[in-house]
């Protein structure tokens, strides 16, 4: 069975637009536990330009389901919250400062000595990690090597190309879930996702384990209500 989590970052941009409490991201988040999410995703940045590292804490007492945090793990203040929180995965995305969305996976082979280093720090709290790669078998290889106990597939590429050439831009993320499966990774997979494109990806990703969405979701929630567009999405990965 592959999980949801629903990654609610957009709740808290629309939050933060306008100041004060509405839409009121802790019970956005309750209630999407309540509607069948399995699992809830945030990615706190440096500036808190959606979630703030203060959401974080709120959240984790709520929460019945996994909780996933992602973040860049060369951030100290990120560090510092993931191990203080304790939450049930992380997920380490090499993200810059000041970037817009998450646009590629680690080079497992060159951050190798340092994925091992802060990989080992999570695990030795108990804590499940994860790390964002492209679909490269190599870079698959690299983080075998590092000891995380998953890998999360960067699938925009996949999403991009879905309408026009779904059958060629599929293959190389069921090679890299064979391998990860080979290799006793576990494989989560996130980027733009959606109704549209979400249940051919299952079909062809062996053991996918768990994907977070959170643009497509939350957009398609304006239409089709939340409670519904989880069920939507839980249906899709069947």
């Amino acid at each position: 069975m592959t999980k949801l989590s629903v990654n609610i970052n957009k709740i808290a941009t629309i939050r933060n637009s306008r100041g004060g409490n509405t839409p009121n991201l802790l019970q956005v988040a309750q209630d999407a536990e309540r509607f069948g999410a399995q699992g809830i995703t945030v990615h706190p940045r440096p500036d808190e330009r959606h979630i703030r590292y203060q959401d974080v804490y709120d959240l984790k007492p709520l929460l019945k389901t996994e909780f996933n945090i992602e973040g860049n793990p060369k951030i100290q203040k990120f560090v510092d919250l993931v191990l203080d929180i304790k939450p049930e995965q992380v997920t380490l995305v090499p993200d810059g400062d000041n970037q817009l969305t998450s646009d590629h996976g680690w080079d497992t082979i060159a951050n190798k000595d340092y994925l091992t280093e802060i990989i080992s720090v999570f695990k030795n709290a108990g804590i499940r990690t994860s790390i964002f790669v492209d679909p490269d078998l190599k870079m698959i290889e690299g983080a075998k090597a590092t000891g995380t106990d998953r890998i999360e597939l960067y699938t925009e590429e996949y999403a991009r190309h879905y309408s026009t050439k779904r059958e060629e831009v599929i293959k190389p993320f069921t090679a890299a879930s064979q391998l990860a499966n080979k290799l006793g990774l576990g494989v989560n997979a996130g980027h733009d996702l959606s109704l549209e494109n979400l249940a051919y990806f299952k079909q062809h990703t062996e053991n996918l384990l768990e994907v977070s969405i959170g643009h497509a979701l939350i957009s398609d929630s304006i239409y089709f209500g939340l409670e519904n567009t989880i069920q939507l999405y839980l249906k899709q990965l069947k």
